[in-house]
């Protein structure tokens, strides 16, 4: 889905939503967006920045006081134990927006510190648990670096919603419907598939060593279809192509939904897609990541959202400052104001690693301009 001048420029809809039982994908599709939800989940964040409740340079343990020791790691391993060192400086509440906290992802498969993630299985999203369990299981495990020092994919979102929580004084999932979901009118997104929508829910793959794909998560079994007791801000909701472009359209917008509601300032977003990364640094000179949603090069990250800071650097079409993200099933999304567009793509296939598709799309999509 395309939207250009305010108004949808294309809409392509073809391929199958459940292989095995020959359903189509439709224009309404449900589909699982992962770390799509981490740009809703930042813009909530960045709300309360707004009303003052909260600020970007707050240290995080004003907010989580069991994280007022965290150290980084030096050796060790999760059964026997860690040496740690003492941060340069305390984790600001900025460095959980830009990935910069030094908290990880346990599917990273770099280090140490990733491997006791997922031996305590810190941040499934599918886990028994909740989000409260997470933040005190991190308390007892140490940093990858020292926070601002380097740039790594993690959990770090999933702990923005936490704030939002913890600050407002509502549930996370609440605040987000309330401030968000329900004054764009985005009536399929939510963190579960309810009940009556099951037929629109797509099913998920992932390929096989033989080069085909097999089924990951059936749509008529899968966990989605209940309440989670783990509501991931990082990776949890599900949408479809024109709920998620309703929020691509509103940051277009500056901010306003299509009525003229504000939910955030032009300014607060203007900060938001901006590149947060000490020194103006890339992404491909501070990250450590194994598995990000982006190339790194020419690319810098915000406060939610990764940015293009030298589109040249790319090697893809694109403006200087479109900024964009994508989720684990191959969905991805991305808003270029220099050029009014917005384009939101949704497929499930994971890892989003898979196939090349969103250089393909976002080439096609810049070559078909003709203005």
């Amino acid at each position: 889905m395309i939207a250009r001048g305010g108004e949808i420029a294309h809409l392509g809809v073809t391929g199958m939503a459940d292989v095995e039982r020959g359903r189509p994908v439709a224009a309404d599709t449900i589909f699982r967006i992962y770390s799509m939800t981490k740009p809703l989940t930042s813009m909530a964040l960045m709300m309360l920045v707004e009303e003052g409740s909260i600020a970007l340079d707050d240290p995080v343990h004003r907010y989580i006081p069991a994280w007022k020791n965290l150290a980084v790691f030096e050796s060790g391993t999760d059964k026997l134990g860690y040496k740690t060192r003492p941060v340069t400086r305390p984790m600001q509440v900025v460095d959980l927006l830009r990935h910069t906290s030094g908290l990880t992802y346990g599917f990273q498969l770099r280090t140490n510190v990733d491997a006791g993630y997922r031996a305590r299985r810190i941040g499934e999203i599918e886990k028994a648990g909740t989000l409260d369990d997470m933040i005190a299981g991190l308390a007892d495990l140490p940093l990858e670096f020292s926070p601002g020092d380097a740039w790594n994919y993690s959990v770090a979102t999933d702990v923005c919603g936490w704030l939002v929580q913890v600050v407002s004084g509502e549930k996370f999932e609440d605040f987000l419907h309330r401030r968000i979901i329900a004054p764009l009118g985005m009536v399929d997104t939510g963190f579960h598939v309810r009940e009556g929508q099951g037929h629109r829910f797509a099913a998920c793959y992932q390929p096989t060593q033989a080069g085909g794909i097999e089924l990951q998560d059936d749509p008529a079994t899968s966990s989605y279809l209940a309440p989670p007791s783990f509501v991931s801000g990082g990776g949890g909701l599900v949408s479809t192509a024109s709920d998620y472009m309703k929020f691509a359209q509103m940051c277009l917008d500056g901010g306003r939904t299509a009525s003229g509601e504000r939910l955030i300032s032009r300014k607060t977003l203007d900060l938001m897609t901006a590149n947060h990364l000490p020194g103006g640094q890339s992404m491909a000179e501070m990250s450590v990541s194994m598995f990000s949603e982006a190339a790194y090069a020419g690319v810098g990250f915000g406060l939610g959202f990764a940015m293009t800071g030298d589109s040249a650097s790319t090697l893809m079409p694109g403006s200087d400052g479109d900024y964009f993200w994508g989720g684990a099933a191959s969905t991805f999304f991305w808003v270029d104001p220099a050029e009014d567009l917005a384009c939101v793509f949704m497929t499930q296939l994971i890892p989003s690693s898979t196939y090349p598709v969103r250089r393909q799309v976002r080439t096609m999509v810049y070559a078909a301009l003709d203005d």
